[in-house]
């Protein structure tokens, strides 16, 4: 959840619409967000790729369905958005006024379906998961609550290879891959600790340059 939340625009191609979360440094915003995220496994995008084992499939799974998004929006640049009721009935979503929550994406949303922007058993498991969030944070899945598709940049589908001991990449001396864009975290909190242990690392191999036998230890193992 995003106190004073924003859902704001991230796309980085022509003809896609990728959605993402912020928060204003002031916090007081008149929305609040939060993403709901389903795992993807490796079979899940074996089937998107160029052959078994292709590294990019999970690059083709995504573009597929920030197209998909994008035509759902209307192929202008909206977002597709439908309320929570309605995406829980299976129906189309149309305007309420007054009465649901205030769209934040620019240039705006479309309403109607979210059948298309996700694959099946995606749907069906946020189905399943939005009454459990409901039963935990009273309103999370109020009528008026609005979901907006899709926010497929949560963590990178390629991960950069590293050693596993200097954490620097085998093949580009210099380069140390971190984070959820190296593909080696999931979430802000796993990104944060990885970068704690990249600069560890990158600070030991400095140390070590310059004064042979010195120690090889990170605090974030010892945790």
């Amino acid at each position: 959840m995003c106190p004073g939340g924003l859902v704001v625009g991230a796309t980085s191609e022509a003809g896609a619409v990728v959605t993402n979360g912020m928060s204003q440094h002031s916090r007081n915003e008149r929305n609040a967000n939060s993403a709901l995220v389903v795992n993807v496994e490796r079979e899940d995008l074996e089937p998107w790729g160029s052959g078994p084992g292709d590294p990019l499939a999970g690059v083709a799974f995504q573009r597929h369905w920030e197209q998909q998004a994008f035509q759902a929006g209307g192929a202008d640049g909206r977002g597709p958005a439908q309320w929570v009721d309605d995406f829980l009935a299976g129906r189309p979503s149309q305007a309420r006024g007054a009465e649901g929550v205030p769209a934040s994406f620019q240039p705006g949303v479309l309403l109607g379906s979210l059948e298309t922007c996700l694959p099946l058993w995606v749907l069906e498991t946020i189905r399943e998961a939005l009454p459990g969030f409901e039963r935990r944070i009273p309103g999370f899945c109020s009528g008026g609550a609005l979901l907006t598709g899709v926010e497929t940049r949560t963590s990178s589908p390629v991960r950069i290879l590293r050693d596993s001991g200097s954490l620097e990449s085998p093949n580009t001396p210099g380069l140390y891959p971190a984070g959820e864009g190296g593909g080696h975290a999931g979430g802000i909190l796993s990104a944060a600790i990885d970068g704690i242990r990249v600069a560890e690392a990158l600070a030991l191999t400095r140390l070590r340059l310059r004064r042979r036998g010195a120690p090889d230890e990170s605090a974030c193992d010892q945790a």
